[in-house]
């Protein structure tokens, strides 16, 4: 048999970084397609320069990956002004059954962060593009200040004002009592069940009382065109949906952006991608939001299913 081809000492190099670089690069655009991109175009990078004149290879690939992260979020944010409807990040989807290790290690932890949720996605597009990589680098990946400096080429005084002005902005906006993994799933299939079988009456004890969807169809599928609040107006939602859809949907519980969520394909294509939010009241575990993605440019990378 052949034997598969040797990789280079350079390519070996980069890929030990690959999962974090993504991280990172995910978490600045939201985007699985923008983010692989970013990667890519570190790689190209990467491989074009003198290897023996950098001392820390991690430290020169991030730098480049952030930089080029601001770059494309600079352009995307222009494009999401004039986006139609309801913008929600591309999910990323973990299928149930590959779970990650309960235990993981640093880069895997990172990959499960609560910052990865879509809720703390939609809150992190309010930062400016620099801010977002600050606030990122010292919270998400615990860089010191002299890196941050090195990554966004200001002075360290300029990275901690970026920082604590996005700690500013996501103060009162992040969740302050988020609910256990397992507390989430159980009442995420409850959930399940009601939206399956349409009945208002199932919602009861469900939902917050200030629960929201968030639908986006990108123009492309039909989504709720604003943000809906309140419990009694999701429940009408759910419950009229259900009359309109197909009965040749099938589905299956996944983990999208580290929630509790599902994918629903009408035979092999993709339908819609939803994802829970759950948070913990007086009473209990309650749905916050629901998410919903449904613009079919955004689902064209889900995980192949049987």
């Amino acid at each position: 048999m052949p034997t598969a081809p040797a990789i280079d000492a350079k390519t070996a190099t980069f890929e030990q970084h690959r999962r974090r670089l993504f991280g990172l690069a995910y978490r600045m655009l939201a985007s699985v397609g923008d983010a692989e991109d970013a990667v890519q175009d570190t790689f190209l990078r990467w491989h074009r320069s003198d290897a023996s004149a950098i001392q820390n290879p991690e430290a020169w690939l991030v730098t480049a990956c952030t930089r080029l992260c601001i770059d494309r979020l600079r352009a995307a944010k222009l494009e999401r002004v004039s986006y139609p409807g309801v913008w929600l990040p591309e999910p990323l989807v973990e299928l149930e059954v590959s779970l990650p290790d309960p235990t993981p290690g640093a880069d895997a932890a990172h990959e499960q962060a609560d910052d990865l949720s879509m809720a703390m996605l939609l809150v992190l597009e309010r930062l400016t593009p620099a801010e977002r990589a600050a606030w990122l680098l010292r919270e998400a990946f615990d860089y010191d200040y002299p890196q941050i400096a090195t990554a966004l080429q200001k002075s360290e005084a300029a990275c901690r004002q970026l920082v604590s002005r996005a700690q500013k902005h996501l103060k009162d906006q992040r969740p302050r009592f988020a609910a256990d993994t397992q507390a989430a799933r159980k009442l995420a299939e409850r959930f399940a069940a009601a939206t399956r079988a349409g009945d208002a009456q199932m919602f009861a004890g469900l939902l917050a009382e200030d629960a929201m969807i968030w639908s986006d169809g990108g123009g492309k599928a039909a989504a709720a065109l604003n943000v809906i609040h309140g419990a009694d107006k999701v429940v009408r939602f759910f419950v009229g949906v259900r009359r309109k859809q197909p009965d040749t949907l099938r589905g299956m519980a996944v983990r999208i952006n580290g929630q509790p969520g599902w994918l629903l394909f009408d035979g092999d294509k993709p339908y819609l991608a939803m994802a829970v939010d759950v948070a913990q009241s007086d009473s209990g575990a309650v749905v916050r939001n629901v998410f919903i993605i449904r613009n079919p440019d955004k689902l064209a990378r889900l995980p192949a299913v049987a």
